[in-house]
């Protein structure tokens, strides 16, 4: 025997663990580039039907059950009626809305009694819901009067994000606020952040004292991008340190629903960055201006549009504020495990969309 019979010829067939270790591969790299390409191309029909949806004219209406008459839905391009528009999403809500806006209505109608100037209206957008919430919301239409409560149908089910995308973009106010429909913040802390948003106007009319409108007049509150989240984020440490007593039912978190949210929140911080601790607080105000360009360009349409409010307003320069709430748990959160997965899709969408220029932001 000699040397060479030391080494394997290499004219004879590859062993078949080696053979199929590199089918395994080219499979595993096939896979990945088709996941890698589908996602992509996820992600440019999203950007794709947002540019249709900029561009369309709307056909939308409210129906008023008084008169039978359809009254069309005004534009946030166009002048502000209101002084503030409450925007309230609502899928499958008829046991909760009921109080909350019975609650809501009460504190506007005695502040409108109070203060002269202060005028409002009220938008329910029905997300496509299957029980009884539209007729709970007409039911309200009727006894208040289509001036001051309205309803927009959305036909079926597209995600909280869209419905106060509608509700925003056919409101009047020169001040919109988003409230959830379960009542689970105070409808009177709006005060808190009514205040906060003044402040940030005034400071930011100082600065730019030299803008002026065309015609010569000075800036109106709501000519001026300025934006004002709610926050539960004062509610952490109360939360952690009063596990043992959840049972009591009181107002505090569940421990469950405060790990979630702390991982969600690292997530959040690595998509939008810092700046914003408690960014899924379902009770924001926007001034009409800062809504235009913040809800004409947003994409996502259920969890994490929020978070895309946020990577907005720092890419368009929009001055934001965090402001502390009342909160309490309020029975039949739509939260569920899937949602948190869903969430970190849309996460991933954002970083992709926005990072890699596929979604243009509109100025």
């Amino acid at each position: 025997m000699g040397w060479w019979s030391l080494f394997p010829d290499p004219r004879l067939p590859v062993s078949l663990p080696l053979s199929l270790s590199l089918l395994l591969s080219s499979l595993a790299l096939i896979l990945a580039l088709s996941i890698a390409a589908f996602f992509l191309e996820y992600v440019r029909k999203i950007g794709c039907r947002h540019s249709l949806e900029r561009t369309a004219v709307s056909d939308s209406f409210f129906e008023d059950p008084n008169s039978l008459k359809k009254v069309p839905c005004p534009s946030i391009c166009d002048p502000a009626e209101k002084y503030i528009s409450l925007i309230i999403p609502a899928f499958n809500e008829e046991h909760r809305l009921p109080e909350a806006l019975i609650e809501t209505m009460n504190y506007l109608q005695q502040r409108s009694a109070v203060e002269k100037s202060f005028s409002y209206e009220v938008l329910i957008v029905d997300d496509g819901s299957t029980d009884r919430t539209s007729k709970v919301a007409f039911d309200f239409v009727r006894k208040y009067k289509i001036d001051n409560v309205r309803v927009i149908l959305l036909g079926r089910n597209h995600g909280k994000g869209e419905a106060i995308r509608k509700g925003m973009l056919h409101s009047r106010g020169e001040l919109l606020l988003m409230l959830d429909a379960d009542g689970a913040t105070k409808v009177t802390d709006l005060e808190k952040l009514e205040t906060q948003i003044c402040a940030l106007t005034k400071k930011n009319k100082e600065l730019n004292s030299s803008a002026a409108m065309p015609n010569g007049l000075s800036l109106k509150l709501s000519d001026i991008e300025v934006a004002a989240f709610g926050s539960r984020a004062h509610l952490e440490k109360q939360a952690l340190a009063t596990v043992c007593f959840l049972y009591l039912r009181q107002s505090y978190r569940k421990w469950y629903r405060n790990f979630l949210m702390k991982g969600f929140h690292l997530v959040v911080l690595l998509t939008a960055g810092p700046g914003i601790r408690d960014t899924q607080c379902g009770f924001k105000i926007f001034t009409r201006a800062a809504a235009r360009k913040l809800f004409t360009n947003i994409r996502l349409k259920r969890w994490c549009f929020d978070v895309e409010l946020v990577y907005l307003c720092k890419h368009l320069g929009i001055p934001m504020v965090e402001v502390s709430v009342t909160w309490s748990e309020i029975p039949g959160s739509k939260v569920r495990l899937t949602s948190i997965i869903h969430m970190l899709f849309e996460l991933i969408l954002i970083r992709v969309g926005y990072g890699l220029g596929i979604w243009k932001i509109h100025t």
